[in-house]
């Protein structure tokens, strides 16, 4: 299977299990983003600089609440223990999240949570190279997440203290 197949399987199914985690709490999720769109114009949009290559991959609300969510598989080193998120990725989610006046987490594979203002504010640039892709990202201390059941509730419906 080529790397690009393989990473989008393992993003799809990180997005399914984000998508059952926020069902389970009683949030209903609709795919959003690149995910919905045609192969042909992904590809394009791929090859522009356009914010909308950033677009988040799930939306989801409960009641009134209107939330984005970026789904981030194998985004975090087992070794420093740090997330990693695209600057382009928090620079177009910074754009978004102040057009659009709804938050926006970045959901990583053990549910950890940040926005991109915790990024912007608590990672460090790394090297200009991330998982062979040449661009630039931030490297934020796990530490500084915040549990998936703070924000969205725990499977029996309550906020986790």
């Amino acid at each position: 299977m080529p790397s690009f197949q393989r990473r989008k399987a393992i993003g799809d199914a990180h997005e399914q299990r984000v998508a059952l985690e926020l069902n389970r709490r009683g949030w209903h999720v609709s795919p959003w983003g690149q995910g919905i769109l045609s192969k042909p114009v992904r590809y394009a949009l791929h090859h522009t600089s356009s914010s909308l290559r950033w677009t988040p991959d799930l939306i989801a609300a409960q009641g009134r609440q209107v939330v984005l969510i970026d789904c981030k598989s194998r985004m975090t080193s087992q070794t420093s223990r740090r997330h990693v998120v695209e600057r382009a990725a928090v620079t177009a989610h910074l754009q978004l999240v102040a057009w659009t006046q709804l938050p926006l987490y970045y959901v990583f594979d053990n549910l950890d949570l940040l926005t991109p203002y915790d990024v912007l504010g608590y990672g460090q640039e790394g090297p200009r190279t991330a998982a062979g892709s040449g661009t630039p990202y931030v490297l934020v201390p796990a530490g500084r997440a915040v549990a998936f059941d703070c924000v969205f509730g725990t499977s029996d419906g309550l906020m986790a203290a």
